[in-house]
């Protein structure tokens, strides 16, 4: 992801992705600029994991969709997301 330049969507729903792996999609989603769709349902992000992709989407301009249903972000998890859609 941090040299692709094609890829547009991505669909890595049930796949036990998990904190860790949220995390290192975070962080190539900070210098990503073509990947417009992320699915990651039921993949046990957690709030850590929220908190990463929260972070990188205050600098990824590209991703239009998000999909994080049934990762139990919690309400910190939640709440970094809402703050980094505001801005």
């Amino acid at each position: 992801l941090r040299i692709n330049t094609a890829l547009q969507t991505i669909d890595l729903a049930d796949n036990d992705v998990g904190s860790d792996g949220a995390c290192a999609l975070a962080e190539a989603l900070e210098v990503n600029s073509s990947l417009t769709a992320l699915y990651l349902y039921d993949n046990n992000v957690g709030a850590d994991g929220a908190r990463a992709l929260a972070d990188a989407l205050k600098t990824n301009s590209s991703l239009a969709e998000l999909g994080l249903g049934y990762n139990k972000v919690g309400d910190d998890g939640a709440r970094a997301l809402a703050d980094a859609l505001e801005n």
